[in-house]
């Protein structure tokens, strides 16, 4: 997974443990893809000083995830809901069809 893609998942999953500051700053960075400049300008802080914000926070949210896996097994039920809907693509009762779209669309919302 690439590194960017993994770091949105863990803010997804346990950005509400994260300081408003520490999550501020890793939306920037990694959501809204901002240089370290643009972060730290109208922030009032040096780039440096947003590099170790960030370095700190990942290793907090690698903490967390080491310890709690829920990234890990949210990736491992999307795909399994990714398995079913291709199966039911080859289901020839379109009602059946229509009920698992339905359901798995369900799930994908509660995750």
């Amino acid at each position: 997974m690439a590194k960017e893609l993994k770091y949105v998942m863990l803010l997804d999953c346990y950005g509400v443990l994260l300081t408003e500051h520490q999550r501020s700053i890793m939306e920037m960075y990694y959501c809204e893809d901002l240089s370290l400049a643009e972060i730290s300008g109208p922030l009032g802080i040096t780039r440096q000083a947003v590099m170790s914000m960030i370095k700190r926070t990942e290793a907090i949210l690698n903490d967390y995830e080491e310890k709690l896996g829920f990234a890990r097994r949210l990736r491992a039920m999307l795909m399994c809901i990714d398995k079913i809907e291709t199966a039911s693509a080859d289901i020839g009762d379109e009602r059946l069809k229509n009920i698992i779209s339905g359901e798995t669309a369900a799930i994908r919302e509660l995750l």
